[in-house]
C-alpha cells in the first residue's frame, strides 16, 4: 500500500484500501487479547492515514471527514498517541482547505503540544507538524508565523540522511525545502518560489507524488509572475515525475486555464499536453 501511494499509484491504493480495512475489521472480531486488537488498531490508524492522503491527493475532499472520523476512533483503541497528532494535523488540513486557518492552527498547536519524548517518532511527528503549521499559517498570511516553522522543521530535518516513511508523514530535509518553496508562493514572494522551486534538488528517495505536487506549486508560481511558458515547463516536469497525479489533480487543470488565458497564442505544447488531461482550453 505504501509502495503505491510513493509511487504514484493512488487509484491502486484506493481501489486495495477498502478491502484492506475490511480485512482488519475482520480480523478485529476474532482477535483473541487485548494486545493483538491493539495491534490491529494501530493497522487500522495506518490504513485511514493512507486513505486521507490518497483522497486528498486526487481532490475527494468530501470523503476525508469520514476518513479522518474513523481515524479517530481507531486512534483511542491503541496505545500510540502518535496517532492522534497525525489525525489533529490531517483534520488541520481539511480544515485548511475550507479556509478554517485560525481553527486548523488550534489542531496544530494542540497535536504539537502532545509530543513529550524526543524519540525518532516523535521527531518526525515534531517536524511535520511545524510542515503542517507553515502552510496553515500561510494561507492565513501570516508570513512571520509560517517562516518561524520552517526554521523548526529545518532544525529537526538537517541531521536527517533520508525521507521518513514514519506514520506516513514523508517528512525530511527535501520535503522541508518543498515547504518553504510553498510557503513563499502562498503569502510571500512568488517570484522566489518560482526560482528556487526551479533549481530545488530533491532527495532522489523523495516520493513521487511529492516531487510532482512540488512541480505543480512551481508551475503556479512561474503563473502568477507572468511567465506562462515556464509554467507549462514545470507541469511537464510534474507529468514526467508523478504522471498520474498530474493528470488528476484539479490544481492542474487551474493552471492550465491560465497558461491559456495569459498566452498570446496557443502553443501546440499546451494544447497537448490538455488534451492529455482531458481539458478543453
Amino acid at each position: 500500500m505504501d509502495s503505491a501511494i510513493r509511487n504514484d499509484k493512488t487509484r491502486l491504493a484506493l481501489a486495495q484500501l477498502p478491502i484492506l480495512i475490511r480485512q482488519i475489521h475482520g480480523a478485529l472480531r476474532a482477535a483473541r487479547d487485548d494486545s493483538e486488537r491493539e495491534r490491529l488498531h494501530s493497522l487500522l490508524c495506518s490504513a485511514y492515514v493512507a486513505a486521507e492522503g490518497a483522497c486528498c491527493r486526487l481532490g475527494y475532499l468530501s470523503l476525508t471527514t469520514l476518513v479522518l472520523d474513523r481515524l479517530d476512533s481507531a486512534a483511542t483503541q491503541t496505545n500510540d498517541p502518535l496517532f492522534k497528532v497525525r489525525s489533529l494535523m490531517k483534520r488541520a488540513r481539511l480544515l485548511m482547505s475550507y479556509d478554517s486557518t485560525d481553527s486548523a492552527m488550534s489542531l496544530v498547536e494542540e497535536g504539537l503540544g502532545m509530543i513529550s519524548n524526543d524519540r525518532e517518532p516523535e521527531r518526525v511527528l515534531r517536524g511535520y507538524g511545524h510542515l503542517r503549521g507553515a502552510i496553515v499559517a500561510a494561507r492565513g498570511r501570516r508570513l512571520d508565523l509560517a517562516q518561524s516553522h520552517i526554521r523548526e522543521a529545518r532544525l529537526i530535518a538537517r541531521p536527517m540522511d533520508r525521507e521518513s516513511d514514519l506514520y506516513g508523514t514523508l517528512f525530511g530535509p527535501g520535503n522541508v525545502e518543498i515547504h518553504a518553496c510553498s510557503v513563499e508562493l502562498e503569502a510571500g514572494d512568488p517570484g522566489k518560489a518560482a526560482r528556487e522551486g526551479s533549481l530545488l534538488v530533491l532527495p532522489k528517495d523523495i516520493a513521487a507524488p511529492r516531487a510532482g505536487h512540488h512541480w505543480q506549486d512551481t508551475a503556479r508560481a512561474w503563473l502568477i509572475v507572468g511567465q506562462p511558458d515556464k509554467a507549462l515547463k514545470s507541469l511537464t516536469t510534474a507529468r514526467r515525475i508523478a504522471p498520474q497525479q498530474t493528470k488528476l489533480h484539479p490544481d492542474v487543470r487551474e493552471t492550465l486555464h491560465g497558461i491559456a488565458a495569459a498566452e498570446r497564442r496557443r502553443s501546440d505544447s499546451l494544447g497537448a499536453f490538455a488534451r492529455w488531461v482531458g481539458v478543453t482550453l
